[in-house]
């Protein structure tokens, strides 16, 4: 062959290579797109699983402080309600140790005491009862941010 002959077909060679090239380049140009689509619905899905993770995570922020404000409160009913039925018993032991100073006779002291003692038994009773409700209601309050919360959720399901 002839040198010109040569460089013809390298050069037709040369045509070939970057027309193929060409063609795999516009036919990849369909990769980056397909790429670009994938990686936009990767950040969709990731920003919509963070949007629901953080409403997640302040629901339950405000369920607590709901549940600890409620708490709080009744920690301080609970403590006036101690310090009311301690005053009781205090008045009614200074009530005792007015009517003992009257009494007359050791008959008349026993019968007083036994008196105050059957009355403060009963008292105790009826006070154990009114700490019992309120410790009950306390603790449905305190609880009640929880459960609402997961009458909500029961229902998205």
């Amino acid at each position: 062959m002839s040198e010109s002959s040569n460089s013809e077909v390298a050069a037709e060679k040369v045509r070939g290579t970057n027309r193929g090239t060409r063609a795999h380049e516009q036919a990849g140009s369909n990769e980056p797109e397909s790429m670009r689509f994938l990686v936009e619905k990767s950040i969709t899905q990731t920003r919509e699983f963070y949007e629901r993770a953080r409403n997640a995570f302040d629901a339950v922020i405000e369920n607590w402080e709901k549940s600890f404000d409620a708490a709080g409160q009744g920690a301080v009913a609970l403590n006036r309600k101690v310090i009311d039925l301690t005053q009781r018993n205090i008045s009614s032991s200074f009530d005792l140790a007015a009517s003992l100073s009257s009494a007359k006779n050791l008959a008349e002291v026993m019968e007083l005491h036994a008196a105050h003692w059957r009355k403060q038994l009963d008292a105790i009773a009826g006070q154990a009862e009114e700490v019992r409700t309120l410790s009950a209601k306390v603790a449905a309050t305190t609880a009640a941010p929880f459960a609402t919360r997961m009458r909500q959720l029961n229902k998205a399901k």
